[in-house]
């Protein structure tokens, strides 16, 4: 393809004209080809929602998509049931899986690499966390009534993107919906790679701070977290300060916040209010009695990268208030999303836990 690699996606590029074609994947047209979309035919012959969905079977990983680049994913969107079911032998029973938004696990790799860029449980990644789903009405992702995952992230790459899903639920799970869209055209030098990754601490360990991220390599910048955090004590949480040290910091960060609900764009403890806004939001929460204290938590840092040239690594504290009005280092359970773009290769993850070790409490 020709051109000039002009990069500006959004409203303010709607009138001009770019060298770029249009493409989506989904389960009509699961390669994205020209001209191929909806050829299974059901009772009212072909073009007429033969084929809107896909099973997953248990322990099954499914290519998506496999696109060849230069190109740019701009959307994805997924949709799913929370739950799914299963006749067991054994019992003489139906069993009931509720973990589906934990157990299954999406991957995205670029341009040939081994190991995902992106590797997160689904629900997590689109601010779902704890296996149950919320509204979130931001600019990058959106979950929309009654369970549409979208992601507006831009993901460039410049020779191929796959990305897949496994099912790790120990059951099949019928209707995973899906769409990809992309373009394909120029990318630019200088484009980073879209990446994030998931972690737990079940508990967190006292008097250390629970890592967001650690270990990121080379150039790029961060560019949101998600956490989905439950109290193992009661009594106010979020008194933890966020650190970012990055190129050669060590004891010491360079960028420090002043609180949980600072850095989250609330204040004064959110009032166990939640709201949902376009960088920042607090979509869950939930208190009951004889039972834990659920949070959801999103920061997006599109407006305010936090840049690195050599290496990155992230953390929040687990603070809160003792009752005598002392701060009181908790020990509770945190699951988190990282997100940041940053130039190939990567360092690898640390292993994804299995699925019982990421089930929420």
């Amino acid at each position: 393809m020709s051109g000039t690699p002009d990069f500006d996606f959004g409203l303010g590029s709607i009138p001009m004209l770019r060298d770029y074609e249009s493409r989506s994947i989904c389960a009509e047209n699961p390669d994205g080809a020209r001209g191929a979309g909806g050829q299974v035919e059901n009772h009212l012959g072909p073009g007429w929602k033969g084929r809107p969905c896909i099973t997953l079977e248990e322990g099954q990983t499914v290519t998506l998509a496999d696109v060849e680049g230069p190109g740019l994913i701009t959307h994805i969107w997924f949709t799913m049931g929370p739950e799914t079911q299963k006749w067991d032998d054994e019992q003489h029973t139906t069993r009931r899986y509720s973990t589906v938004f934990r157990d299954i696990v999406l991957r995205i790799y670029w341009d040939g690499q081994k190991d995902p860029s992106v590797e997160s449980p689904i629900g997590d990644f689109f601010c779902n966390g704890h296996a149950v789903r919320c509204n979130i009405v931001s600019l990058p992702i959106n979950v929309n009534p009654a369970g549409g995952f979208n992601t507006y992230w831009p993901m460039p790459f410049a020779k191929h993107c796959k990305i897949t899903v496994e099912n790790q639920i120990g059951a099949p799970l019928d209707g995973f919906f899906y769409q990809i869209s992309y373009a394909l055209g120029p990318v630019p030098k200088d484009a980073a790679y879209f990446h994030a990754s998931w972690r737990r601490e079940d508990p967190t360990e006292y008097l250390r701070e629970y890592t967001i991220v650690d270990g990121i390599k080379g150039r790029g910048h961060y560019v949101g977290t998600y956490m989905a955090w439950t109290q193992l004590t009661d009594g106010w949480w979020g008194e933890g300060e966020i650190k970012f040290f990055m190129d050669g910091d060590k004891n010491f960060p360079t960028i420090i916040g002043t609180g949980t609900e600072d850095y989250f764009g609330g204040a004064w403890g959110f009032g166990d209010e939640t709201f949902t806004a376009p960088f920042l939001g607090y979509p869950y929460f939930k208190r009951e009695t004889g039972q834990l204290v659920k949070h959801g938590l999103y920061r997006w840092h599109v407006m305010d990268p936090v840049r690195f040239t050599k290496d990155l690594r992230v953390v929040m504290q687990a603070l809160g208030w003792s009752k005598r009005g002392k701060l009181l280092p908790l020990r509770d359970d945190i699951a988190s999303v990282a997100y940041w773009y940053q130039a190939l290769p990567h360092n690898p993850f640390p292993p994804l836990p299995e699925p019982s070790k990421r089930w929420p409490r």
